[in-house]
Order: C-alpha cells, then structure tokens, then sequence
C-alpha cells in the first residue's frame, strides 16, 4: 500500500474549490453538518463510517443532538492527502 503524500497549501486551495462547504480549521479539513434531529444526524455519521472504513481512512467525528462537525487529516502523512479530500467528496454527496 502507497503512503499518502501530503498536499501543498496551492494543492490544498484547489482541492477546496471543489469541496462544497468544507474550510481548513487547525490543519485539517472541517465541515460541520446540520441535521433536523439527532437520530438524522447519527445516521448520517453511520453512513460517514462505512465510507471511511471502504476508503480504509477514518475521520474525527463529533456529535451533539442534530450537529456533526467532522476533520479529516491523515496522520501518517502530517496533514491533508488526496485521501482526505477524496473521503470528504464522498460525504458530501451522502449528506
């Protein structure tokens, strides 16, 4: 298996014109989601799971009631990878 490589801050502006609502915070690439109760929003973060799991790549994840705030970074690399903006396009389109 290929390490990731981490993106320059040009590659990672790029990648951000395409991610719809997704914004750098401490490093790492955050969106937060809002949903019309928590059991919405706990399903929403299921299905953000078994994304992750297929992709083999897991997101910090944060719940309470009807808000899930999401980053994604890829800690063997030192921050943001392909990895992670391909796995942040693909929650994107399951919320």
């Amino acid at each position: 298996m290929t390490e990731a490589k981490k993106l320059s801050e040009a590659e990672i502006q790029e990648q951000l014109s395409s991610l719809d609502g997704w914004t750098i915070d401490q490093g790492k690439l955050y969106r937060e989601f809002k949903f019309a109760n928590f059991v919405q929003a706990f399903g929403f973060m299921s299905q953000v799971a078994l994304l992750a799991e297929s992709l083999n790549h897991h997101p910090e994840l944060f719940n309470v009631y009807n808000t899930v705030k999401i980053h994604l970074s890829t800690h063997d690399a030192g921050g943001i990878t392909s990895k992670d903006t391909q796995l942040a396009s693909k929650i994107n389109v399951a919320a």
